[in-house]
């Protein structure tokens, strides 16, 4: 039962106003006593504007500062930007984490792979499970999505039920796993639903996506029609596409090699839990080579353009068991993420210089998104019926158009929210009431680095404009007591002058330390703010850019 000054809200660190890094929190309580359950701890992919670094993780400073009253972590599904972070963060936390037996496997398979991982409790929730986390009561709804076992969340509380979507689509032929139930949705709807917080995605696109059975039928069609070899790559994650590929090489009479440490994983785990039953033995790359061109099916890893990737090496020829030639196959079986297009069109162009024939879902339907579009999204909110609707997973654009077809469903409240802010369900009128800090975190390297610290800064900055080292000695009467040493990095190899840029620096260098006054030659300080400024105009004059620029000045 409420209590008095009792709240239910909902805060997004990650994933609102962005396709990734999906992390969610649902608050209950008085203001200065919430319990906090989280939902996903996912990860986000950095593009041109963090140079060096590849993964991006919420700021969860917050839930860190209340981790007493957090309860628990509930993971809908077991993609990476809902699981990916877990490993880095959740030492930061240390409570329980529900999931599926598959995403568990996931989970433990990958920290058995990265030496010195946290060993996390596990709690395995079937579907159709529940999790009692006092206030709060979390039924796990089996939902169709490109990964076994993915869940919607029903959130019972004392203030209502929010049904949590998480990522789904409506198929009644998955290939693997189990449809959306629309039977426990729409008897929660009867329950009463005070609000839904919905995935965003697809909510531009009008219709219903293809079924999984559909693209199999395609696939096993476009390998049987195959005269050479033919490489898959697509989602490792994606068992029911893994599954109708193995199908089709088996009717065509081919062997799968599978190729890829996360495509190793996912085979592993869906194996043990019987999603892969009644399929040959899958092959390991070293005998590729053995099989005849017309009897191999490789399935890679690498569909996103991944630089370290399978698919990547085996279109520059560097992948030490996988080559292609002239008269090959190879099918992207999947859509490309927005940023990742270049790197694609990269793999894609090298294949097509070779005499690789390059099949995608442009060309043929090898694809179909885990995600609703309009049709299914109507028929969600014709099951559930809530009251409120929160659009979450998508940039600005998706969210706005959930909103929109939200008000066409007649829904009586519909909030707009971006990560960080606050929203309150109930009690009273449902609006933003506040705001905790959010942010992103990068992985660079083996270090966690903030997002406002200097360095992804300094780095975008030296990939502009380069770099310039200057090394003086000077006596302690303030003379130089040899050659100024000039080093540069990233800048023309001549100026404007058509003079040697080195050479032309080192004299700007030596002329300002004669014009300076003995006693600033005296002061290491003074010379090395006097050098680096001279450095940096003298740059700019002649090449237009401002060069990082850094004086070493000793005395002898």
């Amino acid at each position: 039962m409420a209590r008095r000054n009792d709240e239910l809200v909902f805060v997004a660190l990650g994933g609102l106003g962005e396709i990734g890094m999906n992390l969610g929190l649902y608050g209950f309580g008085p203001e200065d006593r919430r319990k906090w359950v989280m939902v996903d701890c996912g990860i986000s992919f950095a593009g041109e504007e963090a140079p060096g670094v590849d993964l991006v993780f919420p700021d969860i400073r917050f839930i860190v500062e209340e981790r007493r009253d957090l309860l628990g972590i509930v993971i809908t599904h077991a993609h990476e930007d809902h699981i990916g972070a877990l490993a880095r963060l959740w030492p930061q936390l240390e409570v329980p984490v529900y999931c599926t037996p598959f995403a568990a496997g996931l989970l433990e398979m990958r920290r058995l792979s990265e030496p010195g991982a946290p060993k996390i409790p596990l709690r395995r929730v079937a579907q159709n499970g529940r999790i009692n986390l006092d206030p709060f009561d979390i039924e796990l709804i089996p939902v169709a999505h490109s990964i076994p076992e993915a869940t919607a969340l029903a959130i019972r509380t004392p203030l209502g039920t929010v049904l949590h979507t998480g990522d789904w689509r409506l198929d009644p032929e998955p290939v693997v796993g189990r449809p959306t139930d629309g039977e426990r949705l729409a008897e929660i709807g009867d329950e009463g639903v005070l609000a839904m917080v919905c995935d965003s995605t697809n909510a531009l696109r009008d219709g219903i996506s293809p079924s999984e059975t559909e693209v199999a039928n395609n696939l096993a069609e476009i390998i049987a029609a195959s005269p050479h070899r033919v490489a898959v790559t697509t989602f490792a994650s994606n068992v029911a596409r893994v599954r109708a590929v193995a199908l089709a090489a088996q009717k065509a009479g081919r062997d799968v090699v599978v190729v890829g440490r996360a495509m190793d994983r996912v085979v592993s785990v869906a194996g043990e839990l019987g999603y892969l039953d009644g399929l040959p033995p899958f092959l390991s790359p070293e005998v590729y080579d053995q099989l005849p061109r017309d009897k191999v099916v490789a399935l890679l890893t690498g569909s996103q353009g991944e630089g370290r990737a399978a698919m990547a090496r085996v279109a520059t020829d560097t992948h030490p068991d996988i080559s292609l030639a002239a008269g090959d196959r190879v099918i992207f079986s999947s859509r490309a993420i927005p940023g990742n297009e270049k790197a694609i069109n990269t793999i894609i162009n090298n294949l097509v210089r070779r005499g690789v024939e390059v099949i995608t879902d442009h060309d043929a339907l090898v694809h179909a998104s885990g995600h609703p579009r309009r049709g299914e999204l109507e028929q969600m909110y014709q099951w559930v019926r809530p009251r409120i609707v929160l659009p979450v997973h998508g940039e600005p654009m998706h969210l706005a158009g959930q909103r929109e077809f939200a008000r066409k469903q007649g829904v009586q409240v519909i909030l707009r929210a971006e990560d960080g802010e606050m929203v309150r369900f109930a009690p009273g009128e449902a609006r933003v009431i506040d705001e905790v800090p959010v942010g992103r975190v990068y992985q660079d390297g083996d270090l966690l680095v903030d997002s406002q610290e200097r360095t992804i800064p300094e780095r975008r900055k030296l990939a502009f404009a380069g770099v310039v080292s200057v090394a003086i000695a000077l006596t302690d009467r303030g003379e130089l007591a040899g050659d100024v040493s000039i080093g540069s990095s990233g800048l023309p190899p001549m100026n404007s002058d058509g003079e040697v840029f080195d050479e032309a620096i080192g004299q700007v260098v030596v002329e300002l330390i004669e014009s300076l006054p003995k006693a600033r030659r005296r002061d290491p300080d003074a010379v090395v703010n006097a050098v680096e400024r001279a450095v940096r105009s003298e740059v700019q004059r002649k090449w237009g850019k401002k060069p990082v620029c850094h004086a070493h000045v000793i005395t002898v």
